[in-house]
């Protein structure tokens, strides 16, 4: 292997790696799960689906967005959160497929 494919596996083992703690959260995997579905929801819809606080559930909307998961889209006073790429939502597919969930 040469030295510059080691450093581009390295560069996508980072990537791999920040993305999958970005996601490593119960209700990150429950909002990806209900985007990947519904394709934009807005803050109130995805609190009151989960049954949890909305600050809460704001904390992990904006920490996704920062990370690249997830954007918005304004309509109004509304924000509306969406996927960057169902590329996540393919992951946590995968996940539930493996064995490591049996």
């Amino acid at each position: 292997m040469t030295t510059e494919r080691v450093i581009d596996d390295e560069k996508r083992i980072d990537k791999a790696a920040y993305v999958l703690k970005a996601v490593a959260h119960p209700l990150r995997i429950k909002i990806i799960q209900m985007l990947n579905e519904k394709s934009e929801l807005n803050v109130s819809a995805i609190y009151k689906n989960l049954n949890a606080e909305q600050s809460l559930i704001s904390h992990h909307l904006i920490n996704m967005r920062d990370k690249g998961i997830l954007d918005i889209r304004r309509s109004g006073k509304n924000i509306y959160y969406f996927l960057v790429d169902n590329a996540v939502s393919e992951i946590i597919d995968c996940i539930y497929k493996s064995k490591i969930l049996n």
